[in-house]
């Protein structure tokens, strides 16, 4: 086909790629004087009506769709009775390739990555398409790092009845969903899990599941837990593990429900992925500039926008000294201690007085300093709740750790604890739960393990779920072997 000139104006050039409907073409168009990509469909399929059916669909569905992250439809013919789309010429990569390449990639770009994939999918969704074969080979990571969703060769809408035979499964078996692999309806809610392991593959270098036959791989994400992620990448954070977890739920009731509400929480996740390690690269820094007002207030300005930091830099070197002693003594500070850190734009939690309680499910007294919890919470930096002075660490004792929880008062997301302490260098994470177990494996989770500073902001990650206790749970002591909470706020 190389040489081979479609309508008098389409010159295939290179071919670029292949799949069971058609082949892909690099192409000129010397009338715009510009490179195409052509998907030809195979003439062996092309007299087939559901399959030219479909391949029609494809192109008129895509078409409807604009947007950064979507591959653009440009035009749809036929020449001598073989069909083809006309699409935009991405130079650069699949995301495959890249993950081929790179063995596995940054967690901060793989976050990134999954974002501009996820925005992609909530415009094809918004238009009633679902994508139905999500997998980094229809990912294209073009010359400037963005990454674009191609191949829609066997995306359905939802408001037609579909060409697909009951029982018969469609897409690649590798990231295809519980659902798809049964054979039963396919949603957005699809899309969402093959996106999910798309992740899980950025981040450690290989699908999850692996079988002697294709069917096999089907049948393992039908019946077969995820391999956790954390365990083979511990690098990646408590917060980006539960995504991947809600991401690839078997069950649809626990998975995302739309391609948008796993993108925000992903934004999230890299706002925290990055403050954790200071820096970003690679998409990730175009990503983290448009990330929204409340989620950016957590990444450091000189990494969302390195022009604003630099004329902070400036402005502040013409200042001078006095100016810098001036903007320092705005904070102001309590006996030894700084008062809570700025909230940005996020909601105070009001806690009832007595909302605070003691938390030592592990010691025989089930109890530690709770005379003493009300002061965490009464707004006076000089009176502080603390743990008992222990002379060897928690795992000697055969205790976990200890801890403090405060009612809110209703279920609610809360998406930030601070703490004032007198105390700093302690380890600490943040459970919270809708009643209070008897045993710390009755929480759930929703923060990093995080050493305590003197002003913490410890960022947290409900996922969107609702609680109504939230514990810190210390998990070990600062060198005089007792931990203090001179102020502990909840934010929404």
């Amino acid at each position: 086909m190389i040489g081979t000139l479609l309508n008098d104006r389409y010159r295939l050039e290179e071919q670029i790629g292949s799949g069971g409907m058609s082949t892909v073409y690099r192409a000129f168009d010397p009338t715009l004087e510009r490179w195409v990509a052509i998907k030809l469909m195979h003439r062996d399929i092309s007299s087939d009506p559901d399959q030219l059916e479909r391949f029609r669909r494809e192109a008129k569905a895509v078409a409807r769709l604009s947007h950064p992250h979507v591959v653009t439809v440009i035009d749809f013919g036929e020449d001598d009775g073989t069909p083809y789309i006309v699409l935009e010429f991405v130079e650069g990569e699949t995301l495959k390739e890249r993950i081929r390449r790179m063995e596995r990639l940054p967690v901060a770009e793989s976050v990134a990555y999954a974002i501009e994939v996820g925005r992609g999918l909530s415009a094809a969704h918004a238009e009633r398409l679902v994508h139905r074969d999500v997998k980094p080979q229809n990912v294209l990571i073009d010359q400037e790092g963005r990454a674009k969703v191609t191949d829609f060769g066997i995306a359905r809408s939802l408001e037609v009845s579909g060409l697909t035979a009951p029982g018969r499964v469609l897409g690649t078996t590798d990231y295809v969903s519980p659902e798809q692999a049964s054979g039963h309806e396919v949603t957005e809610q699809s899309d969402v899990y093959s996106l999910g392991v798309v992740l899980f593959e950025m981040l450690t270098g290989d699908v999850p599941f692996k079988a002697d036959s294709q069917v096999g791989v089907a049948m393992k994400h039908v019946r077969d837990p995820m391999p956790d992620v954390q365990r083979l990448r511990p690098e990646v954070s408590s917060a980006l593990a539960a995504v991947v977890d809600r991401a690839t739920a078997k069950e649809t009731a626990n998975r995302y429900p739309t391609a948008a509400d796993m993108t925000a929480d992903l934004e999230e996740v890299l706002a925290i992925e990055v403050a954790r390690s200071g820096e970003a690269s690679g998409e990730a820094t175009s990503v983290l500039r448009g990330l929204p007002g409340d989620t950016a207030d957590f990444v450091p300005v000189r990494l969302r926008n390195p022009r604003r930091w630099l004329l902070t830099l400036l402005l502040l070197g013409l200042l001078g000294a006095g100016g810098l002693t001036f903007l320092a003594g705005r904070t102001e500070k309590g006996p030894g201690a700084a008062v809570t850190p700025r909230a940005g734009n996020l909601t105070r939690v009001q806690l009832a007085a007595g909302a605070a309680d003691d938390y030592d499910p592990q010691s025989e007294d089930h109890e530690e300093s709770p005379e003493a919890t009300q002061n965490a919470i009464d707004g006076n930096l000089t009176t502080v709740w603390d743990t008992e002075r222990y002379r060897v660490d928690f795992q000697s004792l055969g205790k976990e750790g200890v801890g403090l929880y405060v009612d809110a008062g209703r279920p609610l997301a809360a998406r930030r604890l601070d703490l004032v302490t007198p105390t700093p260098d302690f380890m600490a994470s943040i459970y919270a739960a809708n009643e209070v177990p008897e045993e710390i494996t009755g929480w759930s989770k929703v923060s990093d393990d995080t050493e305590i500073t003197q002003d913490a902001r410890i960022r947290l990650s409900t996922l969107g779920r609702r609680f109504r206790y939230y514990l810190v749970w210390i998990t070990s002591l600062p060198e005089d072997q007792q931990a203090a909470i001179a102020e502990l706020t909840l934010r929404k």
